[in-house]
């Protein structure tokens, strides 16, 4: 089947021909017991696993239901590794940011009380059964939206309020209490998510996600290696005061940045690492300077409760 061209996102995607026969066979291909083996290998430890809310709920959309069956046989692979999973809905109703990862590129409707009520209630079936005893020894964290935007007509003021009550409905609905309940810190930093924590007296049971990224804003774009490198140090603070409050995590993150370097293993700012060679045929000191700026982060995210590696299985794995 050749028709990713004319889809841009999940939404148009499952409405293609044969659309729900290609999806089985990726789910069935693309990750697998295999690949876990081998992430256990490394000495990672857990997995944050993505899942959109049409798994659960696809009423009035093109969305093809089945990817929760392939998201329960992970979970088995990474009991059967020694792992723990981390379960994310991925997209949510609406979409929450606009970005095709949510399932639907283009408009945010995610904020209508409509959308907000439906993925309460989404939430509440993830957590009825992966926050079940059945599940304790491996599922360790559910999170309730990733990448919800606080722009434009999208309020964080809503998205704080709403997150409270979403947090409320996910721990009454879950049987294992120890289960963190995770929101993203919605690109605004996790500090300003530890009133939340303290109002919810949630002890420790509810976390915040925050992306750490250096390649999709203009203003990264101009820096060099060793800023990337001070920039990445300076999240330390951050992570840590908002982690004495609440878990905070690293749930992204990333070895990329835009820079070229130099024969002289200097570095220049809006350069080639990302756009025009292949990580396989980078020199000596592209290598270099790629390994000192993850070293550097890896450092930083010690002063979180966990991060984790975006993403297996992609151009550019962390195997690799």
């Amino acid at each position: 089947m050749n028709d990713e061209a004319f889809s841009v996102d999940q939404y148009t995607f499952d409405t293609l021909p044969n659309s729900a026969a290609a999806l089985k066979t990726h789910w069935s291909t693309f990750f697998t017991e295999s690949d876990i083996k081998t992430i256990a290998a490394t000495g990672i430890n857990a997995l944050r696993i993505p899942i959109g809310y049409w798994a659960y709920d696809n009423a009035d959309s093109p969305y093809h239901t089945g990817a929760d069956a392939y998201l329960e046989k992970a979970i088995g692979w990474a009991r059967n590794a020694g792992m723990k999973v981390w379960v994310d809905l991925h997209g949510s109703p609406g979409s929450q940011n606009g970005f095709d990862n949510s399932g639907q590129k283009g408009n945010v409707d995610w904020q209508q009380e409509s959308n907000l009520a439906r993925s309460i209630a989404v939430l509440k079936t993830m957590a009825t059964k992966y926050g079940s005893l059945e599940y304790a020894d491996v599922v360790v964290g559910l999170e309730m939206v990733n990448e919800p935007i606080s722009y434009g007509n999208n309020k964080f003021a809503t998205t704080q309020t709403w997150a409270q009550s979403a947090y409320t409905a996910v721990r009454a609905a879950a049987e294992n209490k120890n289960m963190v309940i995770v929101m993203h810190d919605a690109f605004e930093g996790a500090p300003k998510w530890t009133n939340i924590a303290t109002s919810l007296n949630a002890d420790r049971s509810f976390g915040v996600d925050s992306h750490m990224y250096q390649l999709f804003s203009d203003a990264d774009n101009t820096l060099t290696q060793a800023q990337h490198i001070t920039k990445a140090c300076g999240w330390a603070d951050e992570l840590a005061s908002a982690n004495a409050v609440m878990p905070t995590y690293v749930g992204e993150w990333s070895a990329a940045t835009n820079i070229c370097v130099n024969p002289d293993g200097s570095t220049t700012a809006d350069g080639c690492q990302c756009q025009s060679v292949a990580f396989d045929k980078w020199n000596e000191g592209m290598v270099e300077q790629v390994r000192r700026y993850v070293e550097a982060q890896l450092d930083v995210f010690e002063s979180s409760s966990m991060w984790w590696w975006e993403k297996e299985k992609c151009e550019r794995e962390f195997r690799e």
